[in-house]
């Protein structure tokens, strides 16, 4: 392997994009090592994201293309995955036992949030991370019938709660401590307290992301989480019609204001396609997620169909991701997952648990 420099290979590899955060792997920190051995030359990629249905993908591309260097003789390929904590707002830590949290978001309600952060939280685990949902919607708890779960929670030392596990992922609802269809007849600090006891008194295990799915609006229990919990980044759902738009600004404003980075916007119901005739109509409107992205210079993370499907799944208590993983919409939900996760890997890394806390003491 005559004439080969590292600088020759990492020229190469500057000229990979990876497709989940649209940066080249040099450019991302994704190169850890450049081996270049006797008739032998080994590259070690790592991924802040979970991506194993991407591995496979990156680390044939990779290959193919190392293999065009002049001169160049055996090459492998290792890739792997570390997820780690990133920054959250000035003053909080992370959880412990909890990496990341990532607020899902609407402005309105109907916007179909709660299926996304199912299916966003499903796709997550597919893709090999540790996941779980908190739903903070104390007044409409939906996460339990979406997720096809029921019943109080146990708990092992009577101080905190042992999450309910639904399809490997743990969860955790207002919904499991109440009668289903009791009104929660509670005012905002009341509420507020409850996200803070569902979120503090779980026990979660070593999870990578914890997805909260939020009530629609701007109202306490949002300001609750973006002021008092370690919020890593958050999400918009949204359709394209101009009134959910609307909505979907003020709570996208509301996070900007915090600091919390919005790591992109979902749009759903963006296109419905008959099923007796293959049809395809924008009924509420067309592009208007991409163009609030692009407005606003966040990412723009996907678009699904309006589709029965979806509705179907999720109401019987097996989300698209698990009921139907290599259906069109199960991909998509896995493609806004990595999308994610990856642009969340691009942010500051959280360094708090290396500095010790400062005690004054009169002696």
């Amino acid at each position: 392997m005559a004439n080969i420099e590292k600088s020759d290979v990492e020229d190469l590899l500057k000229t990979v994009v990876d497709p989940n955060h649209e940066l080249d792997l040099v450019s991302a920190k994704s190169v850890k090592a450049i081996l270049i051995e006797e008739g032998r030359l080994t590259v070690k990629l790592e991924l802040g994201y979970p991506a194993k249905s991407y591995l496979p993908v990156l680390t044939q591309e990779v290959e193919r293309r190392l293999k065009t260097l002049p001169g160049v003789g055996d090459v492998y390929v290792e890739a792997s995955v570390k997820i780690i904590s990133h920054a959250v707002q000035q003053g909080l830590k992370p959880l412990p036992n909890v990496r990341n949290i990532i607020a899902v978001a609407s402005g309105k309600g109907g916007v179909g949030k709660s299926t996304t952060t199912v299916n966003l939280a499903l796709a997550l685990a597919a893709e090999g991370a540790n996941v779980g949902v908190l739903d903070a919607d104390i007044y409409g708890p939906s996460i339990p019938t979406m997720l096809g779960v029921s019943g109080f929670p146990v708990s092992a030392d009577n101080k905190t709660m042992q999450p309910k596990i639904s399809y490997g992922v743990q969860t955790m609802s207002i919904g499991y401590l109440i009668d289903a269809g009791q009104p929660m007849i509670w005012r905002g600090p009341m509420a507020t307290n409850a996200l803070q006891q569902l979120l503090k008194e779980t026990a979660w295990t070593d999870v990578d992301y914890l997805i909260v799915d939020l009530p629609p609006g701007t109202g306490d229990i949002q300001l609750t989480l973006a002021q008092q919990i370690p919020v890593s980044g958050a999400i918009i759902v949204t359709t394209p019609q101009d009134i959910a738009l609307i909505d979907a600004q003020r709570g996208l404003g509301m996070f900007q204001k915090v600091n919390v980075p919005v790591l992109g916007i979902v749009e759903n119901m963006s296109m419905h396609i008959c099923s007796q005739c293959g049809h395809a109509e924008a009924i509420f409107g067309e592009g208007g997620g991409a163009l609030m992205a692009e407005t606003n210079h966040v990412d723009f993370l996907g678009a699904l169909p309006l589709d029965i499907k979806i509705r179907q799944f999720a109401d019987s208590g097996r989300p698209t991701v698990v009921a139907d993983p290599e259906g069109t919409a199960a991909k998509i939900y896995k493609e806004i997952a990595r999308k994610t996760a990856a642009r969340l890997a691009l942010k500051a890394r959280d360094f708090s648990a290396r500095f010790p806390n400062i005690v004054v003491q009169n002696t």
